[in-house]
């Protein structure tokens, strides 16, 4: 307040002993003053209390969010389970530094796609070699069986130092 030197704050009196207006201070001056002050306590109040519902809200939705992935997660795994899909090869030897090791590729990883190769269209290991020929140098989309997980990997058939464009052997599985 302008007039806080005289000793007038938010409550002191404004009128003197024998109630008659102080003459000692400026009262338009305080009392707009402190109508001020309240305005913005109360506009404080008011901000406060939006943020604190807002954080009510949020804190609900994330908790409604953490149940909601965990019952999904619980799901998958138990879907997962039941009815993993059939893999139609197998990898049964990855050379270190090759493009399959470098994806991630290991042996015994059972194939259930390669790229666009599945069991509903797998003839012969040349769907295989059809598909790495028409992809080198760009990202085939893997999923093999990894105990009893199912796997995706980025496989990228491309020139190295070996011989082949991804470095690892697969053989078909028989059913």
């Amino acid at each position: 307040l302008p007039s806080q030197q005289k000793g007038v704050g938010m409550n002191e009196p404004l009128v003197d002993a024998e109630g008659f207006p102080r003459d000692d201070i400026d009262l338009y001056q305080v009392r707009s003053a402190r109508h001020n002050i309240i305005c913005l306590q109360n506009d404080h109040k008011a901000l406060m209390k939006q943020v604190e519902e807002a954080l009510h809200q949020l804190h609900a939705r994330e908790k409604e969010k953490h149940a909601k992935d965990e019952a999904e997660a619980l799901a998958e795994a138990m879907s997962q389970n039941q009815s993993l899909p059939q893999a139609f090869a197998k990898v049964n030897a990855v050379t270190p530094g090759s493009p399959a090791s470098i994806s991630g590729l290991q042996v015994d990883d059972e194939i259930v796609e390669f790229g666009s190769v599945n069991i509903n269209n797998f003839q012969n290991l040349q769907n295989i070699a059809t598909v790495v020929q028409h992809s080198e140098g760009r990202p085939l989309s893997v999923t093999v069986i990894r105990s009893g997980k199912k796997v995706h990997v980025g496989l990228t058939p491309k020139r190295w130092a070996g011989k082949g464009l991804l470095g690892c052997n697969i053989i078909p599985l028989q059913r």
